[in-house]
């Protein structure tokens, strides 16, 4: 609720801009597809190497589903609404893609990541105050993966506009590399 309420129509009409400015994300729009967990069973039966397999263990591992997320309820504009949906969905993608895992630090790092790219204050105000609450090991792990969290938001493709659901079969390392 926090992220909806907090994100302005100028923000979602910003994300949208980014992902019709890209031949992908121009399709994702156009599709609309959702990440459920209908899909899992197929993407359990894919070949190791693949962002599928990959994505899937990713959720076994940490035992969430892409159910999980609750329903967009307060932006009233169905475009921007679906936005706020595919950000949802994808997360864990972005956890999965980045190699991070869902503790505090790698939650942290994710933050950084969605910050650069998309400019949700939900997103902006957890990587800038999720580290006050680190212990002395979470600091250290933290300053060390920081800069390159910044790194990967500002330089990596806009991952928003990525069309994940065609791309399940892919190499993960090469899509990784992409």
């Amino acid at each position: 609720v926090s992220g909806e309420v907090t994100a302005s129509l100028a923000t979602l009409k910003s994300i949208k801009e980014k992902m019709l400015a890209d031949e992908e994300g121009r399709a994702v729009l156009a599709a609309r597809p959702r990440i459920t967990s209908s899909i899992l069973p197929e993407l359990a039966a894919l070949p190791p190497n693949t962002l599928g397999y990959h994505y899937q263990t990713f959720l076994a591992k940490h035992d969430i589903t892409p159910d999980s997320r609750a329903d967009v309820s307060f932006v009233d504009c169905p475009d921007l609404a679906y936005v706020m949906t595919r950000y949802r969905e994808t997360h864990d993608l972005t956890h999965c893609i980045l190699g991070m895992p869902t503790t505090m630090v790698g939650e942290v790092a994710v933050k950084w990541v969605e910050a650069f790219q998309l400019g949700l204050p939900m997103c902006v105000g957890g990587a800038v105050l999720g580290p006050l609450r680190f212990g002395p090991k979470q600091r250290e792990q933290y300053q060390k993966l920081m800069p390159w969290a910044v790194e990967m938001g500002k330089k990596a493709n806009f991952l928003l506009a990525v069309h994940w659901e065609e791309r399940w079969e892919q190499d993960f390392e090469q899509l990784r590399r992409e």
